[in-house]
C-alpha cells in the first residue's frame, strides 16, 4: 500500500485539494501512470490537505481513503472523452480578459484558476467566454512550468467549470474522465477550451480539451460538477 499527500499549494477550495490535481495524482498511481489510456476518477468527499492518505488497489484501478472513508476512486474509463472544438490561440488570449472569475470567484485561491495566485505558483488559467462562440464555451492560453500528469489533469479541470455559471451556480468537481495523449511541454503555449454540455438537476456536465500547435489534441476531459454552497467549503 502507498499513500498520497496533497500539498497545501494544490488546493481548490481553501481547505481541500483541487479536484483535478488530486484526481490526476491518483490516476498517475495506476499502471501506465495515467498516460495513453483514459481514466475516470470519482471524488467522494473533499480531499484533505497535508495529510497522508492510503492508496489501495482495486479490481479496475485504485482507491484513495482517509479516516476510514473513501475520498476518491480511479478506474480505467469505459469510453474515451470526446474533445471539444478548438479555438485559435489569438481568440483564446482575448477571451481571458472576459474571465468571469475576475469579477466574482467562489474560490479565489484555487491552484488552477484562482485570481489571487502568483505567476509560477498557481496555473492562472483564466478561461473566459469566446467572442462569436455559443454560450457555454470558454477558452484561455496556458504555458506550463511543469509537465506531469497531475498538473495536466488540473489544467483540464476548472475550464470545464467556468463554461457553466459558477457565479449563480457554484459547483465542485464530482467526477472527471481524462485521456492524456501526451504530456505538454514546458515553455510551449497551449490553448485550453471548456464547454458546457448539459445540466441535470444539481449536476452540470462539461468538457475541456488541451490543444497544442496546429490544434493538436494533447489531452481531453469530461466532467460532472455538483452544485454546492461554497460557504461549506471555506
Amino acid at each position: 500500500m502507498t499513500s498520497l499527500l496533497v500539498p497545501r499549494r494544490f488546493n481548490g477550495p481553501p481547505r481541500s485539494g483541487n479536484g483535478g490535481w488530486v484526481s490526476g495524482a491518483l490516476a498517475a498511481r495506476l499502471p501506465g501512470e495515467g498516460v495513453g489510456r483514459p481514466v475516470t476518477v470519482t471524488l467522494r468527499q473533499p480531499p484533505p490537505l497535508e495529510v497522508p492518505m492510503p492508496v489501495s488497489p482495486t479490481a479496475n484501478g485504485a482507491m484513495l481513503s482517509h479516516d476510514g472513508g473513501v475520498v476518491a476512486e480511479a478506474a480505467y474509463a469505459e469510453h474515451e472523452p470526446t474533445p471539444v472544438a478548438p479555438v485559435p490561440v489569438g481568440r483564446a488570449a482575448e477571451a481571458q480578459a472576459a474571465y468571469r472569475g475576475h469579477r466574482v470567484h467562489p474560490f479565489p485561491s484555487c491552484f488552477v484558476c484562482g485570481t489571487s495566485r502568483r505567476v509560477g505558483d498557481g496555473l492562472r488559467i483564466f478561461a473566459g467566454p469566446v467572442e462569436g462562440e455559443p454560450e457555454g464555451r470558454v477558452a484561455a492560453t496556458w504555458t506550463p512550468y511543469a509537465s506531469d500528469v497531475p498538473t495536466t489533469w488540473a489544467a483540464l479541470d476548472c475550464p470545464g467549470g467556468w463554461s457553466s455559471d459558477l457565479e449563480g451556480r457554484p459547483s465542485v468537481l464530482g467526477r472527471i474522465t481524462v485521456e492524456v495523449r501526451q504530456l505538454p511541454r514546458t515553455s510551449e503555449r497551449y490553448v485550453v477550451v471548456g464547454e458546457q454540455r448539459r445540466i441535470d438537476g444539481r449536476k452540470t456536465l462539461t468538457a475541456a480539451t488541451l490543444f497544442g500547435p496546429g490544434a493538436e489534441v494533447v489531452a481531453t476531459a469530461e466532467h460532472v460538477w455538483i452544485a454546492v454552497d461554497p460557504e461549506s467549503f471555506r
